[in-house]
């Protein structure tokens, strides 16, 4: 059985991507809210509760976790696109998704607070130009990153999120 942490695979980055792999990227961040919607649509109360791995975070975590991410992601790009190599701040993801907000929320309220960014997110990555996404920031831990090299990670990360749902939806028969 593959790492349950990466039913898909680790992410595969490189700083600069090809028109087409960029376009790809920009539609799977595109598609990302429908894809989270649908993977836990129906899910029970109980079935939200429920961690997708042994020692994981619980559905509902993962599902308020996106937008959490894909926020920064979003304001990181806004951020690269207005100054000359930002230091982007990091954030202790596993902190936030014990925060209240994540553990009591409806999915619903992420659900489309994800449609929302991904939608202000997509005309801002329309919008760019090819060398827009040469333009870097700096990253605590990984130095200077491109923005081709920042979609590639979040084009990866929304089916990463999603298919921790579908993948424990398939072994618990949901």
């Amino acid at each position: 059985m593959s790492d349950p942490r990466y039913p898909i695979g680790h992410p595969v980055l490189k700083p600069e991507l090809t028109a087409a792999e960029r376009s790809e990227a920009i539609e799977t961040i595109a598609s990302a809210p429908a894809a989270l919607r649908a993977a836990v649509a129906g899910l029970s109360p109980e079935q939200l509760e429920t961690p997708y791995r042994d020692g994981g975070w619980t559905v509902r975590q993962v599902v308020h976790h996106v937008p959490d991410s894909h926020m920064n992601a979003y304001i990181r790009f806004k951020l690269t696109l207005t100054e000359d190599e930002p230091t982007i701040k990091l954030y202790a993801e596993d902190r936030w998704a014990r925060l209240a907000d994540s553990k009591e929320t409806p999915v619903e309220v992420s659900l489309t607070l994800l449609e929302t960014v991904h939608r202000r997110w997509d005309s801002v990555l329309r919008a760019m130009a090819p060398t827009d996404f040469q333009r870097r920031l700096n990253h605590p831990e990984r130095g200077l990153v491109t923005l081709d090299s920042m979609l590639a990670m979040y084009s990866w990360h929304g089916r990463h999120h999603v298919a921790h749902v579908t993948t424990l939806r398939e072994r618990m028969g949901w």
